[in-house]
């Protein structure tokens, strides 16, 4: 089984990712965990994207197949995988499609995650992070037993600048330009199904269950 998910910021892509893994034994590949385990292991590739990082410039999407493509070399990814954060436009999509298309193999499903555009405005502006440990707190199902203050440490929650009004507009806009052209690929392809997003993150998993049985 091998998984692309879509999904918004503030759509609850991380959580129903985490239970997807869970419940079908796949591994949950990020571009973001690719990227810092390579810069950790010091690999040429991870070196490479280092050297784009360090000047402040994206890392080229020739360079995130590489590192996608080792990615897939691991046992753990032999049997199918769940993509998260990647791809992330129709350039990388097809190069993925044709990484995939070189050993016989490809993308079973893309299920993106729709979720109205004030619940996810109202669900990152209500994410606060400790100052002291990093937890994170979400005031409207996740708030800690003092107001302002985190459980663990007793540190300050603070509100990131990423998860102020303006910024969440200009964020969701991005994805929204960004992702459009993505789902209309999938689309064409027969492989995008999309799922409400709006309701308890238990529910959209149970919604999205029965997409996967038939895979």
């Amino acid at each position: 089984m091998r998984l692309v998910l879509l999904g918004a910021p503030g759509s609850g892509k991380g959580t129903e990712a985490k239970l997807i893994c869970q419940k079908y034994g796949l591994p949950h590949i990020s571009t973001g965990d690719i990227l810092r385990q390579a810069l950790k292991d010091g690999s040429p590739l991870g070196l490479e994207a280092k050297g784009f990082m360090d000047r402040g410039e994206l890392v080229p999407d020739h360079l995130i197949l590489d590192l996608i493509k080792e990615r897939f070399k691991s046992p753990d990814a032999q049997k199918g995988f769940l993509l998260d954060g990647f791809p992330r436009t129709v350039a990388q999509a097809q190069g993925l499609e044709d990484l995939l298309l070189r050993q016989n193999l490809k993308i079973d499903l893309a299920c993106s995650l729709k979720v109205e555009r004030e619940v996810l405005i109202k669900r990152l502006t209500s994410r606060r992070i400790c100052s002291g440990c990093g937890a994170i707190y979400n005031l409207l199902f996740q708030s800690p037993l003092k107001e302002g203050l985190c459980d663990k440490c007793g540190g300050q929650l603070e509100q990131r600048v990423d998860d102020q009004r303006h910024t969440v507009d200009n964020r969701l806009q991005v994805y929204l330009r960004q992702t459009q052209p993505l789902m209309e690929f999938y689309d064409s392809r027969k492989l995008l199904k999309e799922v409400n997003g709006n309701a308890k993150p238990e529910e959209v998993f149970q919604d999205i269950i029965p997409l996967l049985q038939v895979l």
